[in-house]
């Protein structure tokens, strides 16, 4: 770095300005600023978490997993979650980069880790394409016609539409993609909410009926450690509770496409995950006090249809099979973006091929990144056909998924800690939220992936841990091309703090720093 002269800084953004002159697409042009707000930026955390898609793929996967410790699992995960996502506010504040974590935690880490980072969350994202498309063509199904939703063929064709559809409004920018947003995510969300209260009045009378076939009374107990198979159990639950919370940080992603991003998106990534955990957990435990635990087996794959007929016959399951549609389509949406624009920002930084990098001249989107995802996913799912029951396909999908997410969010938290560690003796606050709460989400994340590796299937963990190896080969090939992503500039909060420094475009810096 330049220190804190001014003759420093004027340098820093000298060779500033004449790296961003040879962007791969045109002189100067890179996606489009000041497009979100605070509104549209929290509306796309809480969709980029999806509670009822979440709540419809996972609940009988993590009741498998935990039984009556769903509502606990749900609660330890979004303590230290809360701690990652206190960890992207710092960083983002510090660094305004559309790769969020593979910036950050290359600059702070290593560069190696931080490709690692966003590897994980393009392969996540990848995964997810078929496990988020699968139920949309099965939720629009059970809408139209209930008895065609078996048909895994017919909803793996309309899923593929879905998917296509999103893509398109992804490629409309993002300004298309927030007003998208707000319409479908607004109706999921007012479902939601009135079944929430539904299910709460529904229970607690339910609760006083011990004799008619209801699951069980709420208890306390469920917000403990008791319902936990050891450690190993506790961990595979939590490991699961993550998928629930996960995409939030789509508002990391945004960043360079939000106003006062410095601000409004780590405060937006605050709000989603406690928006989700409040819905997550209220439906958890009515699923718990409504439904038996044969109940659960017998409709894994529509847990929440079966809970909406519980809670209101005749009209309930139909209102939230339409609700999961929404989220299901919602965080597709979300999910093109983060992946897209994480693809965007390794293409500047020649990581990945440059094309990734190009951003269209009317839409402002990275327009090759968005057709090669679109192309990629759309072959996996028409090749999961072959995989059978889409059941099966979401339950490894979700640990596979899980590790990936486990990965990226750990080297998250610790780099915020590495950023800001001449910061943390300021105050009690700083030490907290800045040090040692993102330092404990790291950790838990950490400690959830290793001990889940003892307890996922074998498909799970070699399709999980086998597309993370897969990420050294473009690693170690635009390594050795020279791409200045591997010689950083270190990420300091204090140094950015003093020397007033326009950071977020380390992307195109040529400062070298060694390891």
């Amino acid at each position: 770095m330049y220190g804190d002269t001014g003759r420093g800084t004027a340098h820093f953004r000298k060779q500033l300005r004449t790296a961003m002159s040879s962007t791969p697409d045109r002189p100067g042009r890179g996606l489009q600023p000041n497009v979100l707000g605070t509104f549209h930026t929290i509306v796309m955390a809480v969709a980029g978490s999806a509670p009822a898609y979440s709540l419809a793929a996972t609940s009988a996967v993590l009741v498998g997993t935990v039984g009556l410790g769903g509502p606990a699992a749900l609660l330890y995960c979004a303590i230290p979650m809360l701690g990652i996502a206190l960890a992207y506010r710092q960083l983002g504040r510090i660094d305004v980069n559309a790769g969020a974590g593979y910036s950050w935690v290359g600059r702070t880490l290593h560069p190696f880790l931080g490709f690692l980072s966003g590897w994980a969350l393009v392969v996540a994202a990848t995964l997810f394409m078929v496990a988020g498309s699968l139920p949309a063509g099965t939720m629009t199904l059970t809408v139209i016609d209930s008895r065609f939703a078996d048909d895994t063929t017919l909803a793996t064709l309309i899923g593929a539409g879905w998917f296509l559809v999103m893509l398109l409004v992804v490629l409309g920018g993002a300004r298309l993609s927030a007003r998208a947003q707000l319409l479908i995510s607004g109706v999921e969300l007012v479902i939601l909410l009135a079944f929430a209260v539904l299910a709460l009045v529904h229970g607690t009378t339910a609760g006083r009926n011990t004799g008619t076939g209801t699951a069980h009374a709420f208890d306390w107990s469920w917000l403990g450690f008791g319902h936990f198979d050891g450690v190993s159990g506790f961990a595979s639950g939590a490991l699961i509770a993550a998928f629930y919370y996960w995409g939030w940080d789509v508002t990391g992603n945004l960043s360079e496409e939000t106003r006062n991003s410095r601000r409004t998106a780590g405060l937006a990534g605050i709000v989603g995950v406690l928006t989700v955990f409040a819905l997550v957990e209220v439906f958890t435990i009515a699923v718990n006090v409504i439904l038996s635990a044969d109940d659960i087996e017998r409709h894994s794959t529509n847990v929440l249809t079966v809970l909406g007929e519980q809670v209101w016959p005749g009209v309930g399951g139909k209102l939230l099979v339409v609700a999961v549609m929404l989220s299901t389509v919602a965080t597709l949406q979300t999910t093109l973006i983060q992946v897209t624009r994480s693809l965007f920002a390794m293409g500047r930084d020649r990581t990945m091929p440059a094309a990734f990098g190009r951003v269209h001249h009317s839409w402002n989107t990275p327009w090759v990144a968005v057709a090669t995802v679109g192309g990629v996913a759309l072959a996996l799912i028409l090749a999961s056909l072959a995989l059978g029951p889409v059941h099966r396909i979401l339950g490894v999908a979700v640990e596979a998924i899980g590790l990936q997410v486990a990965v990226y969010y750990g080297l998250a938290g610790l780099a915020a800690v590495v950023a800001y560690r001449k910061m943390l003796h300021r105050s009690v606050a700083d030490f907290v939220l800045g040090g040692l709460w993102p330092l404990t989400g790291s950790l838990f994340m950490f400690w959830i992936f290793f001990e889940a590796l003892g307890s996922f299937s074998r498909t799970a963990l070699v399709l999980g841990l086998g597309s993370l190896a897969v990420g050294a080969v473009p690693m170690l090939w635009y390594w050795r091309q020279g791409s200045s992503y591997y010689r950083p500039a270190k990420l300091d909060a204090s140094r950015t703090v003093q020397a007033g420094e326009p950071s977020g475009y380390a992307h195109s810096t040529t400062i070298v720093t060694d390891y």
